[in-house]
């Protein structure tokens, strides 16, 4: 059994302004778990995860854990390929989705990492997820990876394809009249992205119980070629300004 490992979360890989982004943070810890859980890996987060603090991550056979002090954050466990990714979506439709995205007036994190309009220029993915037409329940957003997050033409890490993902899902509903935060999320990486390689967000809304959201989401680049896809689980606040303390359920997508 391999030794747990301690890590932290920069300030910057942020969701709400006091807490990491959800499929950053995913992406992480399902990296550290994948030569116990394998490569595709099921991440329930069952509380918030706490920006520049220690971590401790300790691996096991059924799941591996992630730990704040004494209180257990997340786990990992074995997953399943994503299935039923949302279509491709050609970039002018994203484009044209993307200029309708509802959280430029009212955004509920507008810091976000991946689809804040209150950070600094070129500082997070830039995502604005907006309707597709002719799409019900379905959103779509541009995404150019960044040469900052890695060379020119090299692939961008995996946890940054893990945050694309994420929170095109949340904007398949309506956040701004009930904000939610990620619970749970597995995804798949079939190739990543190269830095400056112009690419799609699409995500679809599934169904919704209670204060459960599922959704599906996929990566394509320009040519449709799907990169990678994610199912996802996010919990409305009980109450606007609370945090989400409590997980969707068993450790399986």
């Amino acid at each position: 059994m391999a030794e747990r490992q301690e890590l932290r979360i920069p300030p910057r890989y942020n969701g709400p302004p006091d807490s990491g982004h959800g499929g950053y943070v995913s992406g992480r810890f399902a990296a550290l778990a994948a030569a116990h859980q394998g490569a595709i890996a099921t991440v329930t987060l069952a509380e918030p995860i706490p920006l520049d603090e220690p971590l401790t991550f300790v691996p096991g056979t059924r799941r591996s854990t992630v730990t704040h002090g004494t209180r257990l954050v997340a786990t990992v466990a074995p997953g399943r390929t994503p299935a039923n990714p949302p279509p491709a979506v050609d970039p002018a439709t994203a484009r044209h989705a993307s200029a309708r995205f509802t959280g430029r007036a009212g955004h509920p994190y507008p810091t976000c990492f991946a689809c804040g309009n209150s950070r600094p220029v070129q500082d997070g993915l830039g995502l604005a997820p907006g309707p597709v037409d002719g799409m019900p329940g379905t959103v779509a957003s541009p995404w150019l990876p960044a040469v900052e997050e890695a060379a020119d033409g090299a692939p961008v890490p995996a946890d940054l394809v893990w945050s694309a993902l994420d929170c095109p899902g949340g904007w398949t509903d309506d956040p701004l009249s009930r904000p939610r935060l990620l619970s749970r999320m597995t995804a798949v990486v079939l190739r990543a992205p190269r830095a400056g390689e112009p690419c799609v967000v699409v995500a679809r809304r599934g169904a919704v119980s209670g204060r459960l959201l599922r959704v599906n989401s996929a990566l394509y680049n320009a040519a449709a070629e799907l990169l990678a896809s994610a199912t996802a689980t996010w919990t409305a606040l009980a109450h606007p300004g609370t945090p989400v303390s409590n997980s969707p359920g068993r450790d399986t997508a």
